[in-house]
């Protein structure tokens, strides 16, 4: 469980610094949590792989909900237009991270499966 809160905070802390990223062409202070955002991001992406989680899972899961996120609240707070296309693009990434996070779950049990064969007299 604590594995998937540090991979949350790592997607909101990157969110928070590229959507501040956004903010400081109108506010140049913003550009200190853009710093402070991504080093966060990194050291809890670092923690979420020490702590056994898959990088293709990890990364996977980190990029698309970071795109889904930003997506949104950009056109929120800064009235970027969210068309169609732009849906089905953020649909496709969501798709094709839950293939990445099945597959890495089928391996899992395929090398429980092997790990627990190889232990029978």
């Amino acid at each position: 469980m604590t594995t998937w809160l540090l991979l949350a905070a790592a997607i909101l802390a990157e969110v928070t610094a590229t959507l501040s990223l956004r903010g400081a062409l109108d506010l140049p202070a913003l550009y200190v949590v853009v710093v402070v955002g991504y080093v966060l991001t990194f050291a809890l992406l670092t923690q979420v792989l020490r702590r056994g989680m898959g990088l293709g899972v990890a990364y996977g899961l980190w990029g698309a909900i970071g795109v889904v996120l930003t997506a949104g609240a950009s056109a929120v707070l800064f009235g970027e237009s969210l068309g169609a296309l732009k849906i089905s693009g953020i649909l496709f990434i969501a798709a094709g991270v839950a293939v990445v996070e099945l597959g890495s779950q089928r391996a899992r049990r395929a090398e429980a499966a092997d790990a627990g064969a190889g232990e029978r007299p």
